[in-house]
């Protein structure tokens, strides 16, 4: 497909520049530039999001620790 683009002078006398260095034409080196730009935006994923459920419950039970019978029938309860 043919398009045109309107450059920065410097921008494109450099890629000029980088295109005669490695060989390619501009043509490939300006698609070649692209590719990779939008390589790089498909690899730009989105953080992860933990979601966390909020759950009804009760509260705990009123006991000592300290008291191991009481701490124990709590347990027993479960």
């Amino acid at each position: 497909m043919k398009t045109t683009l309107n450059l920065n002078d410097r921008v494109l006398h450099l890629a000029k520049r980088r295109a005669a260095r490695d060989g390619i034409t501009l043509t490939k080196f300006v698609e070649d530039a692209l590719r990779a730009r939008l390589a790089e935006s498909r690899k730009a994923k989105r953080g992860y999001r933990l979601r966390l459920e909020t759950v009804t419950g009760h509260a705990p039970p009123n006991v000592d620790i300290a008291d191991r019978d009481a701490l124990y029938d709590v347990i027993d309860r479960a």
